[in-house]
């Protein structure tokens, strides 16, 4: 919003659907940028300066969920609202499978409108926390030897010291030097703080 170098983003080739958003969220206090085409929004996209974009499904030089795969493919996808007209719900159905937030129909719903804008940007706050957790998790897993790894791994299976001992042909004191050196070299102060860290990295404990 003001005072923030982010901004919601608008691409619609219907001037006056543009210049309409436009004036609803610039009353709320959002910073805009808007865009007629596909193209120019793509050759301006910078994906660290993006709240939430507003997309229409049907552009004349490519359609919204077009658009959609191509930031996907570059892991740059935001939070994304998919405008659609009549007959096009097939469309944002798809385009949620590609990870929009959501769709809204014209014609819009001013304060529903802004709503959903302003979940999708919460959400949006949430996917990139849980991002920076994932890659701090990978981080740390990864200066793990890989015997450590299958320390780790027993370890977040829920087995005990003597169990992992003999799954893994170690002696229970070696599993115990192993399993300090997990904790240490991971900073997980405790079990639950060891699962939460594998979780987040994209360990499936019943993998």
């Amino acid at each position: 919003m003001a005072g923030s170098d982010q901004a919601l983003y608008i691409v619609d080739d219907d001037d006056a659907v543009r210049d309409s958003l436009e004036a609803l969220f610039m009353a709320s206090d959002y910073n805009i940028r808007t865009f007629g085409t596909a193209t120019e929004f793509l050759e301006s996209y910078e994906p660290n300066k993006i709240q939430c974009l507003l997309l229409d499904v049907r552009m004349p030089d490519a359609n919204g969920i077009e658009v959609l795969e191509q930031l996907a493919e570059k892991g740059e996808l935001p939070a994304t609202i998919i405008i659609t007209g009549h007959g096009d719900v097939t469309m944002a159905v798809h385009a949620l499978k590609v990870g929009a937030f959501d769709f809204v129909e014209k014609p819009f719903v001013a304060d529903g409108l802004i709503e959903r804008v302003a979940a999708a940007v919460r959400w949006g706050q949430d996917q990139k926390v849980e991002r920076l957790k994932a890659s701090d998790a990978r981080e740390h897993l990864d200066t793990l030897t890989p015997r450590e790894q299958d320390v780790m791994r027993q370890l977040v299976i829920g087995n005990a010291n003597k169990v992992i001992a003999r799954e893994l042909g170690l002696s229970p004191r070696t599993v115990e030097i192993h399993r300090a050196r997990v904790m240490e070299k991971t900073g997980a102060d405790s079990l639950s703080h060891l699962v939460r860290m594998a979780l987040a990295a994209g360990y499936e404990p019943d993998a």
